[in-house]
């Protein structure tokens, strides 16, 4: 097999599967594990959380944002442990929306390092589902 001919599968894989996942979904009515994902990020307070969740909303990246207040937060930073409370994002989105939700995240994000990271969604009701898609239709 020609080394090209390989590499072009490999390079278009995320997009043939996005799109594959797509159609399957269409032509089944039926929902594909992964198609939606939930991505987590803390904040360092409730007002920057709200405001992102805002944005995140009105840019059509995301149906819905859950704020969690408070959460405890222990890591490591410049070789020491750290402690702090956090406001914890669960923002559900499709999964072909998470690159550009990550990069917004990583502009409008005031620490150095974000935390952002994402889990596809195995399993939904389908209404929900459904209203996740409707929620994040471009007008």
């Amino acid at each position: 097999m020609d080394t090209a001919l390989i590499l072009t599968a490999v390079l278009t894989y995320p997009m043939l599967r996005t799109f594959s996942l797509w159609f399957h979904s269409s032509l089944t009515r039926s929902y594909v594990s992964g198609t939606y994902s939930i991505v987590f990020v803390n904040y360092p307070n409730e007002q920057i959380a709200r405001d992102v969740a805002r944005a995140i909303l009105d840019k059509k990246l995301a149906a819905s944002v859950n704020i969690l207040p408070k959460t405890s937060s222990l890591y490591f930073w410049k070789g020491e442990i750290e402690e702090s409370t956090e406001i914890l994002l669960l923002i559900k989105t499709k999964t072909s929306k998470v690159s550009r939700l990550s990069t917004y995240m990583r502009l409008a994000h005031p620490f150095e390092i974000p935390e952002v990271f994402s889990i596809p969604m195995d399993q939904g009701d389908a209404r929900y589902l459904k209203w996740l898609e409707e929620g994040m239709k471009e007008n």
